[in-house]
């Protein structure tokens, strides 16, 4: 089995052990484990999988956690589970700090059995960061948290890649946030330094107001070019093997049911998104009388997005993991783009369920 299948069955018993291991005992053993298996570690063997691990800090004694995790003659990680039910945001984790400190290892991993969060020691050697690098969710991953995931199985393991990679992604993370903030509301020193490159006068107060909606719309503006470019891009590739189905929704139509140009180009946009992570091919389109639907392997049972087009405002219905459908209204087409993460982990969870 590779390990792209191993992860997706992982995903599976993941789904199922929401409904049954609701201890923080029955999680370790029906995914905590399993993972541990996925990244290459024979888990009943002392030499490389320690449970109950017990090194006592400080005036801290006998407290345990839960899986220390050897490569060689190294103790690499550890490991503390928390129940199914336990959102990982308000999780206890005060013993992975602590057992951090006085052991070798530079790798901490939290999880819920559902979400994975690795810690290593960025900011201050020897002390663990009190923010993760690296969040792997089981319900929403793709090929790039694939790559990411694949670097901690035994036979990949390198340290320093792995650090590299981990101050890497942080540094991009907060980059991304503080460029989001901007974007959402440039604030004085951001406008003032993005006027400097073109605006030849004093940039005063009142300049820094009046540039202030431009550079906003300027950013705007450059999303939508970039979303354009990636949507044209496949389209092109697509649009040959996409023709016949088009052909066959014009047969199908009926004085009721119209396949409009926005719902068209739409449906190209979201099979661009869904590219990322599985075959153009497996994105259908099934125009109905109230709304259009993009389905994943043109099955009713699977919907990826609904086309909301026929009022006077559109809206798309994106799905929830009971299949249970949002409306977010939307003012243009290129707008679809920034719901691509919510689009991508209907497909995933698609994926995910597939006989493997």
């Amino acid at each position: 089995m590779s390990f792209k299948d191993s992860v997706s069955e992982l995903s599976v018993r993941s789904q199922s052990a929401r409904k049954m291991a609701q201890t923080e005992e029955a999680t370790k053993n029906a995914v905590v484990m399993p993972f541990l298996r996925a990244l290459g570690f024979d888990v009943f063997n002392p030499s490389q999988v320690i449970p109950e691990f017990v090194s006592d800090v400080g005036t801290k004694k006998g407290e345990k956690v839960d899986y220390a995790v050897r490569i060689g003659d190294r103790i690499e990680y550890l490991i503390e589970a928390k129940s199914i039910s336990t959102n990982l945001s308000d999780a206890q984790y005060n013993q992975l700090f602590r057992y951090f400190t006085v052991t070798e290892a530079r790798i901490a991993i939290l999880t819920n059995g559902i979400q994975f969060w690795f810690f290593t020691d960025i900011e201050d050697k020897n002390k663990m960061d009190t923010t993760p690098f690296f969040k792997f969710d089981l319900d929403a991953y793709d090929e790039n948290d694939l790559k990411e995931i694949e670097k901690f199985h035994v036979e990949r393991f390198d340290i320093e890649k792995i650090r590299s990679a981990a101050s890497s992604m942080k540094y991009t993370r907060l980059a991304t946030a503080y460029i989001n903030s901007q974007w959402n509301a440039p604030d004085d020193e951001f406008v003032k330094f993005v006027a400097r490159s073109f605006y030849e006068g004093n940039i005063t107060k009142q300049v820094v107001e009046g540039l202030r909606p431009i550079i906003k719309r300027a950013f705007d503006d450059l999303f939508r070019q970039k979303a354009r470019q990636k949507f044209n891009a496949v389209l092109e590739g697509s649009e040959r093997d996409a023709a016949p189905e088009a052909e066959a929704l014009a047969e199908e139509e009926t004085s009721d049911i119209v396949t409009t140009q926005e719902e068209l180009d739409a449906f190209y946009m979201i099979r661009a998104i869904c590219s990322e992570v599985t075959p153009a091919s497996n994105i259908h389109m099934r125009d109905q009388k109230s709304y259009c639907g993009i389905l994943f392997e043109n099955n009713n049972r699977k919907p990826i997005v609904r086309l909301h087009f026929n009022g006077k405002k559109f809206h798309i219905g994106v799905f929830d993991e009971a299949k249970a459908e949002t409306r977010i209204p939307i003012e243009s087409l290129e707008e679809i783009f920034s719901h691509k993460d919510k689009i991508l982990e209907t497909v995933t969870r698609y994926l995910a369920t597939e006989p493997v």
